[in-house]
């Protein structure tokens, strides 16, 4: 039976691909099934049809999957923040660990690695430490919401309705951040509607309310709030700044944002502190970081240290090593590991990350790691010597085919490669295949609810090979 758009189908859905949908098939042809849990018996509607697959949306659950729970958010299945509330989370776990493994064969070619169950987070709901919420001038409303009529404005301070970038939820809590977290969001969701200043259109470009940014602190549980705008006005920031501080002792920075930029990120050209302090301080394990509005630190900061953990056990440092953290950010893992090592260089090309990297070793007393501000592909060249263990934590998007090249030239006898992408993690070692060994894997979860995982890889040179 051939497979059309529009198509309503009986589907048995039998396993779970990477991306997060359910995979079905009918006649032999693969369907993958928006929030479908592995024995799952479903009716769907085909949405979209290719040569060689399909994907549908479930109508109805005729038999649900023995792994299925339910949802404690109301927006799941709506909103983009996390799509697997529907699962329990020792499945999660299972999946995960399968797609590293099925990505690691079927991309790499590598069958024979071992790769170890999962550490889970220490929290599957309230980890993240930071979360961005986005202004619109019109809400995305869910089926169950009642129309206010005109009740209230017709705007929204949420997160977005995946596929469509103008369609942004009223986000009344996410479960994904702390509890506190969602008081926030009300109470400068109150504020933007009394304040007279229009809201941003995603399609208009014109307004001025466009991004809220909540950081937490999970050591000190401090807050910082970050109010993204498209121009200065201190007059419209300054008394939600005072009363946030005033009333809440937990918060102590609010921050605005500048952008005259159409790009949807919610990032500043340029930053001004409203109240407060311009950081906000937390820690991973023993050390202390100091994190700005617009500093790179791991989402899940407990998460964070079980990582670390695994990429100080992989590097089995004894104190006398030289190290080199290529894509070395904010330089959490160069400090993480600097009482082990005798020295860590760390290459990274955001001139900013560089500079929180060098504050946070000031602030640890560390000595010993130093920072190199480029590209890799150029600063490589600069470290004369061969280091005895390479640490590698690519962007999402994996190395670039020209720094592997440097790498294996370099050929450090150890290498520990973090990724947080199963896709490119099973390509970059494929291309180390013929001179290094994957000894081992392990999985990290630091996203609960989604299906990203990070996985660590220890590399080991092969004996007598240049």
């Amino acid at each position: 039976m051939a497979v059309k758009k529009g198509q309503t189908l009986e589907l048995v859905v039998s396993d779970m691909a990477y991306g997060g949908n359910g995979v079905a098939k009918t006649d032999g042809f693969t369907v993958f099934v928006e929030q479908a849990a592995p024995g799952d018996r479903v009716v769907a509607r085909i949405l979209k049809k290719k040569k060689n697959f399909a994907t549908a949306r479930i109508l109805e659950i005729l038999d649900p999957s023995p792994f299925r729970v339910e949802p404690p958010c109301p927006y799941s299945g709506i909103c983009g923040g996390c799509s697997w509330q529907f699962l329990s989370y020792e499945r999660q776990l299972l999946y995960k660990r399968q797609h590293v493994i099925d990505s690691l064969q079927r991309i790499g070619q590598l069958h024979d690695v071992e790769v170890h169950p999962v550490i889970p987070s220490p929290m599957a709901f309230e980890y993240r430490n930071k979360m961005e919420f986005s202004c619109s001038d019109r809400r995305w409303r869910i089926q169950e919401e009642p129309d206010q009529g005109n009740a209230e404005p017709d705007i929204a301070l949420g997160l977005h309705v995946p596929g469509v970038f103008s369609r942004v939820l009223d986000t009344k809590a996410c479960l994904l951040q702390p509890a506190f977290g969602n008081r926030l969001l009300e109470e400068v969701r109150m504020h933007i509607r009394q304040s007279g200043l229009p809201v941003y259109g995603l399609k208009s470009h014109e307004g001025f309310w466009r991004f809220l940014v909540l950081r937490h602190s999970a050591f000190y549980d401090r807050w910082m709030v970050n109010i993204v705008t498209s121009a200065e006005n201190p007059n419209a920031l300054r008394p939600l700044a005072e009363r946030l501080i005033d009333k809440h002792p937990k918060v102590v920075s609010v921050i605005n944002a500048v952008t005259s930029r159409r790009a949807a990120v919610a990032t500043g050209e340029y930053e001004i502190l409203i109240h407060g302090s311009a950081v906000l301080r937390d820690r991973i394990g023993p050390f202390e970081f100091e994190i700005s509005a617009g500093s790179f630190f791991q989402t899940n900061t407990l998460g964070a240290e079980k990582l670390y953990e695994t990429v100080r056990r992989y590097a089995r440092l004894t104190g006398t090593e030289t190290v080199v953290d290529l894509y070395s950010g904010a330089g959490t893992i160069a400090v993480y590991l600097s009482e082990a090592a005798a020295r860590v260089i760390g290459i990274e090309i955001v001139e900013s990350a560089v500079s929180d990297a060098r504050r946070n070793c000031l602030i640890n007393g560390i000595s010993n790691c130093s920072f190199i501000c480029g590209d890799i592909r150029e600063s490589l060249r600069m470290i004369s010597e061969c280091p005895d263990v390479m640490i590698i934590d690519p962007p999402r998007a994996g190395m670039h085919p020209d720094v592997v090249r440097q790498v294996l030239q370099m050929a450090p006898p150890r290498m520990v490669f973090v990724s947080c992408n199963p896709a490119t993690l099973a390509r970059d070692l494929q291309m180390m295949a013929e001179q290094y060994r994957v000894s081992e894997v392990q999985p990290v979860d630091m996203f609960p609810q989604t299906y990203h995982i990070e996985a660590v890889a220890r590399l080991r040179k092969y004996r007598g090979r240049p």
